[in-house]
């Protein structure tokens, strides 16, 4: 649920959407590592100014918190 709502919500922000990948990694049982990776021109567009842009996408992925009981740490990366 989680993935499908970042992939489709990412690639509406960048240029390149092509390029747009999501990888969750289990850290633990209840905590999540969310990475998404974009073309090296759209991250600045993922992080926003002064970091808006990813502290929105934060939140969001909170209020999944709320009803799955996971915790995440989301990071954005460029595509190599």
């Amino acid at each position: 649920m989680v993935q499908d709502f970042l992939l489709s919500y990412t690639k509406l922000l960048v240029n390149n959407p092509e390029d747009v990948s999501i990888e969750i990694a289990q850290v633990d049982e209840n905590f999540d590592e969310i990475t998404i990776f974009a073309n090296n021109e759209d991250i600045g567009k993922l992080i926003g100014k002064e970091g808006r842009m990813i502290n929105s996408i934060k939140t969001v992925i909170s209020g999944c918190k709320a009803k799955g009981g996971k915790n995440y740490r989301v990071n954005v990366k460029a595509v190599e």
